[in-house]
């Protein structure tokens, strides 16, 4: 299940919805950790093949010597001891093969892969009769392909295959407005086993954090806050040090820091635009804002009366959407 409401995520469930229909090969693209194999079963289960099996394969653990075996299958005594078998696009038939990390194939393998998909008949290694197999690919990867053609480490008749219906999984620095709906996730997982109350400058730190492992390392950080808060509540102090330390420079506590909800707003819009090397357009597409509202933030100042940050086309407070700002007011 994917996990988060912002703008990025409606507009991927969007495309999902518009790809699994379809027959193609899709392309998922996105860093790791991002959750593109999670994207590649919620494709398989609103898709035609979805009452079949999904079957993953990571393409970066693939043993050269044994790729055609483990892809293809091998017949009964095509070698001394060696017992038949089905390849993993045998198991994926009538459902979904997810080749994860495509780009790590070796040229080789990518040519074995392109003779496959181009009609979608295989060969068992020592055989001599070919089988069809009614199967939907799904590939991901956490490079770009057309770079990698561009320096010759990735086929390009290959790339152009699988390419086309692609599928890009935002990063979650992109998405802070999720990261409650993350949290909550993660920790009732473990519920059961152990229940603390999440006190706001969790949520406020990891808001600010940019996440370079994405939603797996978010995932770890909630299960090591769990394992070792000495309660009763999880604050920022149960988070590792690079998250809280910077937090900390962002949002000290004490009175000499403005802590109006006004003003936690101001602070955030400007950590976000920093993110953003100063693009004001991209930090507004990630705070979900118009520009004159966050102009509005930037030009706060501690004090002063604020203007009106509405704007006639924003559809409503345009502050709230920074909802992550409220738990600090």
């Amino acid at each position: 299940m994917m996990i988060g409401q912002s703008a990025l995520m409606q507009d991927l469930r969007a495309r999902i919805g518009r790809v699994a229909s379809t027959h193609f090969t899709v392309l998922i693209e996105g860093e790791s950790g991002a959750g593109k194999e999670l994207v590649a079963r919620e494709i398989h289960q609103v898709s035609p093949w979805r009452a079949g099996p999904f079957v993953p394969v990571n393409c970066a653990a693939l043993v050269e010597s044994l790729l055609e075996a483990e892809l293809f299958g091998i017949e009964e005594r095509a070698a001394t001891g060696v017992r038949g078998r089905r390849g993993k696009f045998e198991l994926a038939d009538h459902g979904t093969l997810f080749l994860d990390e495509v780009a790590d194939l070796s040229p080789a393998a990518q040519a074995k892969l392109l003779r496959v998909l181009q009609d979608f008949s295989i060969e068992r290694v020592g055989g001599t009769t070919a089988h069809r197999v009614d199967t939907r690919v799904v590939a991901a990867t956490n490079r770009s392909l057309q770079s990698l053609v561009e320096a010759g480490k990735f086929r390009a008749d290959l790339y152009y295959r699988i390419s086309g219906v692609e599928v890009t999984v935002p990063p979650l620095r992109d998405r802070p407005q999720d990261v409650p709906l993350l949290v909550e996730h993660f920790a009732g997982r473990y519920r059961r086993t152990r229940h603390l109350p999440i006190d706001p400058s969790v949520l406020q730190a990891l808001a600010a954090y940019s996440w370079p492992g994405n939603v797996r390392q978010l995932a770890r950080v909630i299960e090591r806050a769990l394992a070792l808060s000495p309660g009763p509540t999880m604050t920022a102090e149960d988070l590792p040090v690079e998250i809280h330390r910077p937090y900390e420079d962002f949002a000290p506590a004490g009175s000499e820091r403005d802590q109006t909800l006004r003003g936690w707003c101001s602070r955030y819009a400007r950590l976000v635009l920093d993110r953003c090397s100063g693009n004001k357009r991209r930090a507004c597409d990630i705070l979900d804002i118009s520009y004159h509202t966050l102009q509005a933030h930037l030009d706060y100042q501690p004090g002063a009366t604020p203007p009106d940050t509405a704007h006639p086309s924003s559809g409503g407070d345009p502050v709230s959407v920074v909802a992550l700002c409220e738990q600090a007011s």
